[in-house]
């Protein structure tokens, strides 16, 4: 039996872990194939690949964009995609811009809370990748804010949090054609945290492929509405654990890991589609 994990992240976005630090955690849990799916970002994929051939393990090429509908964020997981392709480069090159305007707006309203945190501390804290809410939720946890960065989330910076500020300039229908214009599936990623499910017969017309049916937050009963859904949709089912290294408070590469099986279908989609 073949085993693939189809949501990690990279220090090139907001994971704590290089793409080689990924891959020995990967074969530590003989893991067969991975994506390499950062934020708004595909800097890590090229040494990735490079090193996986060494290791034995496939490599799927993703990335993992923001979009927002009526103040509601969505993420949208694009698989296969041309990731050396010019015309998306330049498109993450501006969200890279809008994430860094987006830091300096939440420290600001952090300020006003009564948590002075220097935007150019959290900044800097991103090394080489695309800055975002968890490196300023980790900044808030060195500081003494907070104990966790979970805490940081749903008290001050999640969607809902009084120092929450949208940065997508993306609609969903945007976002699922940016993947298709470099010849990917796009797929909506962790649906439970979107809350609604009524978005995706929209997402559908727009060239949704695929849903994330297998995720470490999903319930038993979740993650069968989520298949139902696939079934009526004709949507592909992927999963994966959504690993950020040690930048969460749990390490979760593996935690949720998939059969080849269904590597194999997103393949078939891709072939026809595509060519």
């Amino acid at each position: 039996m073949l085993w693939a994990d189809l949501h990690l992240h990279s220090n090139y976005s907001d994971g704590s872990w290089s793409p080689e630090q990924l891959l020995k955690r990967a074969k530590e849990k003989k893991l067969d194939c991975i994506s390499l799916v950062d934020h708004d970002c595909v800097d890590g994929i090229s040494s990735l690949i490079d090193l996986a051939k060494l290791n034995e393990i496939e490599i799927i090429p993703g990335v993992e964009l923001t979009a927002e509908i009526n103040g509601i964020e969505m993420h949208i997981l694009g698989y296969f995609i041309d990731w050396q392709d010019t015309y998306l480069k330049n498109h993450l090159e501006k969200f890279k811009k809008i994430r860094l305007e987006r830091i300096y707006q939440m420290c600001e309203k952090l300020k006003t809370l009564g948590i002075n945190i220097n935007p150019e501390e959290v900044i800097s804290s991103s090394g080489h990748g695309t800055v975002g809410r968890l490196h300023l939720a980790k900044m808030m946890q060195e500081k003494g804010y907070v104990s966790t960065t979970n805490e940081a989330f749903y008290k001050y910076i999640s969607d809902q949090g009084p120092a929450y500020v949208g940065k997508s300039r993306l609609s969903p229908e945007e976002a699922v054609k940016l993947v298709l214009d470099v010849k990917g599936l796009p797929v909506l990623a962790h649906p439970y945290s979107l809350r609604k499910d009524e978005l995706i017969p929209d997402l559908v017309k727009f060239g949704l492929k695929g849903i994330e049916v297998y995720y470490p937050e999903h319930t038993p009963s979740l993650t069968k509405k989520y298949e139902n859904i696939c079934q009526d949709y004709s949507l592909l089912m992927t999963g994966g654990s959504d690993c950020h290294g040690n930048s969460k408070d749990e390490v979760l590469i593996g935690k949720i890991k998939i059969p080849y099986k269904l590597v194999e279908k997103l393949k078939e989609a891709k072939s026809k589609m595509f060519g």
